[in-house]
């Protein structure tokens, strides 16, 4: 019959047994964490500062839903991240004397990865695409306008008759006009007769290049338009179009490539969700173990 061990032999064994599971347990969450992804632990403020780079001044302004959307995309971003990391894309850690902040690093790391995994289109591609969207690279009718906005009909007759007698329509526009353009001479770019309300498109489109309209009365002011370039309706021939089409078949290819990256991710990694310390209610996509764990 065995003789059983010896008490301090069970006691030692069964201390490093617990230390063992010790060492593998996670250690608790910060008061401020929000997530964790494996071993990595995300912190609110860098969430705050992600929703600012993205929404501006108006971050606390956001309901809970769309909150929980950035949050959603502030996760997926780290686990593309990650993945970049495990993939050695990842552009290696700053030295002391860059000023590189971490969240530029890691976009870094994503677009390296999404350089990787998005093929470049090829030219019978984009010749297929030119053919089949053929509409989209149809231009009307168009012209290049300036304008000058008063207030009041005699502050237009006085900006007219300074035109008459020679003065620069920019800068007469920069000296009566209300408009936000003024600063820019009045400049409103090119426009088509569909981007105008009609009544001016009808006096517009009759200013040959350099002429400049009457008084033109509105709703909220007085008009007088110049005309200073006209382009005729045309269809972009291929050569022009070429690197746009390049650049919306690689901005499609690359949508799709993020979202069969961001699943495979979700699955890749474990991610722990610590809603309780989000000044928000969390809608998103994470509440589901299902989607957010292996």
């Amino acid at each position: 019959m065995p003789r059983a061990a010896p008490s301090h032999l069970v006691l030692a064994v069964c201390l490093g047994l617990l230390e063992l599971n010790a060492c593998r347990r996670t250690p608790p969450p910060a008061p401020d964490a929000v997530a964790r992804i494996d071993r990595e632990e995300l912190r609110y403020p860098q969430f705050r500062g992600y929703v600012s780079e993205v929404v501006g001044e108006s971050a606390g302004l956001l309901a809970s839903d769309v909150l929980s959307a950035l949050f959603d995309q502030f996760l997926d971003e780290r686990l593309l991240e990650h993945l970049a990391t495990e993939r050695k894309l990842a552009p290696p850690e700053p030295d002391a004397s860059t000023a590189e902040s971490a969240g530029r690093r890691g976009r870094r790391g994503i677009d390296a990865l999404l350089a990787a995994e998005v093929a470049e289109p090829t030219e019978p591609e984009v010749v297929a695409y030119y053919r089949d969207h053929g509409a989209q690279f149809a231009r009307p009718e168009r012209v290049r306008l300036r304008q000058v906005l008063v207030e009041r009909r005699s502050e237009a007759e006085r900006a007219l008759g300074d035109l008459a007698g020679g003065a620069d329509f920019a800068a007469i526009a920069r000296k009566y006009s209300r408009d936000p353009s003024a600063e820019r001479g009045g400049d409103q770019g090119e426009l088509a007769a569909s981007d105008l309300p009609a009544a001016f498109a009808e006096v517009i489109f009759r200013l040959q290049p350099g002429q400049v309209s009457p008084v033109v009365p509105a709703d909220y002011g007085f008009h007088i338009f110049q005309v200073t370039e006209h382009f005729p309706a045309e269809t972009i021939p291929l050569e022009r179009a070429r690197p746009e089409i390049r650049r919306r078949l690689r901005r499609d290819r690359a949508d799709s490539v993020v979202g069969e990256l961001v699943s495979e991710a979700r699955h890749r990694y474990n991610v722990e969700i610590y809603a309780r310390n989000l000044p928000f209610e969390y809608r998103g996509a994470y509440r589901d173990p299902k989607t957010a764990h292996r």
